[in-house]
């Protein structure tokens, strides 16, 4: 693993990988991910579920409906910012990104479980949690 800032650690050799998904975040807010229905429906996996910042559970069904009936903030234009991305193989063409996203001062932890298939990327899991106090140490 190479240390990044703060607690953010890229497994070595995976810096294609974490480039490739960089683009792709965060999720529904970016044009990479995909703006159509149909490119959505493609990137989100069957099984697909996520955690919000608020605790509660969301089905797969539930985001894309949400997304269709409220189309998502671009975040480039919105001067959201990503920033600490660390990448981890969880296996075969699996992989665990996390990263620090500030949404003009809402500041939120992200993890998102990404594979990689013959139709490209595809999200089989995310989740947000709202920072609320300092970081401690990094376990070693």
């Amino acid at each position: 693993m190479t240390e990044a800032a703060g607690f953010a650690q890229v497994e070595a050799g995976l810096e294609g990988v974490l480039a490739e998904l960089r683009e792709r975040e965060p999720i529904f807010h970016t044009a990479v991910f995909g703006l159509t229905a149909a490119e959505r429906e493609r990137v989100v996996a069957p099984e697909y579920w996520e955690v919000g910042a608020s605790g509660r559970r969301y089905s797969r069904e539930f985001i894309l409906r949400g997304l269709e009936e409220r189309p998502p903030v671009n975040a480039a234009e919105a001067g959201w910012v990503c920033s600490d991305f660390g990448l981890r193989r969880m296996g075969s063409e699996t992989y665990l990104l996390t990263y620090t996203l500030d949404q003009a001062g809402r500041i939120t932890r992200r993890a998102t479980v990404w594979q990689k298939t013959g139709e490209g990327w595809r999200i089989l899991y995310h989740q947000g949690t709202v920072v609320t106090g300092e970081d401690d140490t990094m376990p070693e």
